[in-house]
């Protein structure tokens, strides 16, 4: 678990921003139906929005690759910290009953970009 910035190494934070860059190629690539993140785009977009107000996707960094363990819904409040500590990277987007899927992909991108960059001054930041 690398979220929280006093855990990492500076090549932990790399091995994550590199992962987190193929799967944002994979989205940008790809049909959102053939990625990993498919049933984050079902939950987010098929979800009542009357009820539920966002969608996480929990990736777990395994052998240079990043893992969807789970998604999950959240009406109101935080994600229990056992669930938070249990992965490396989180993808929160809002419930958004019927979004287009070039829609959510804009939004995903945008959110895995600032991932990345995250990630990487985080792996500079643990260099110095």
């Amino acid at each position: 678990m690398i979220l929280d910035e006093s855990d990492g190494t500076a090549a932990e934070y790399e091995a994550l921003a590199d992962a987190l860059e193929d799967l944002r190629d994979e989205v940008a690539e790809n049909p959102i139906k053939d990625s990993r993140l498919e049933t984050l785009f079902d939950e987010a977009t098929t979800s009542d929005p009357q009820i539920w107000t966002i969608v996480t996707a929990f990736l777990d960094l395994e052998d240079g690759d990043l893992v969807v363990t789970e998604e999950s819904k959240l009406a109101r409040g935080k994600w229990a910290p056992e669930i938070v500590d249990d992965c490396d990277a989180m993808l929160t987007v809002d419930v958004t009953y019927g979004q287009m899927p070039d829609e959510f992909k804009y939004t995903v991108l945008k959110k895995l970009d600032g991932k990345i960059t995250d990630a990487r001054a985080r792996a500079e930041r643990a260099r110095e």
